[in-house]
């Protein structure tokens, strides 16, 4: 069926692309899918930006949709089926806080098991994310990975599906509390009621 691929001279089997398509026709079949997708890419033109969908595997962000707008200077190798850390990432934070908090100080306290050397800074920034997200409904802050890029990140709740969370990449410079608190960060908020609202509906 195309879902394993062996490989005779390492003796192993690897995964084949009918996997991704597998995986991939879970979502973009969906009613809330192809809504994400038409708001995203609209919203990445507006903004002349990138805007991603993710969801949580484990302990790390798996990127479900990526738009972005033809005139954006960013170059961002953030297509579908990408992983990102959950523990270094707004987009992380954002999905953290929306869980319950039981499963919230699980997740953290393995975070805490992987990356012991790193994790005082990271649970410092993700506790302010969570408290941003907690007044506001979305956090943001300049990607440790890359200082270059700004991330505004709101989570996404839909009933009876994984908890998902947009993402909209910036450049750092343009990263500004006027702009984040009184046009995109909102913006990001009504997207993701408008997606919730068409989840339920579902």
């Amino acid at each position: 069926l195309g879902y394993l691929i062996h490989d005779p001279l390492e003796r192993k089997y690897q995964l084949g692309t009918a996997v991704l398509a597998l995986g991939y026709a879970a979502f973009a079949t969906s009613e809330v899918q192809r809504v994400a997708r038409t708001q995203m890419q609209n919203f990445a033109n507006q903004q002349n930006t990138h805007l991603i969908l993710s969801s949580r595997y484990r302990l790390e962000l798996i990127v479900l949709e990526s738009c972005r707008s033809p005139l954006s200077t960013l170059s961002l190798k953030l297509h579908i089926g990408t992983r990102v850390g959950l523990a270094a990432s707004p987009m992380g934070w954002a999905l953290l806080a929306s869980l319950p908090e039981a499963e919230r100080y699980y997740l953290l306290n393995n975070l805490e098991r992987r990356m012991p050397r790193d994790w005082a800074q990271l649970r410092r920034r993700a506790s302010e994310a969570i408290a941003q997200v907690i007044d506001k409904g979305f956090c943001s802050a300049v990607s440790d990975i890359d200082p270059t890029l700004g991330i505004i990140a709101v989570p996404v709740q839909i009933a009876g599906h994984e908890p998902r969370v947009l993402g909209c990449v910036i450049p750092s410079s343009q990263l500004n509390r006027v702009r984040v608190e009184r046009e995109l960060g909102p913006q990001l908020l009504a997207m993701a009621q408008l997606l919730q609202q068409t989840g339920n509906r579902q």
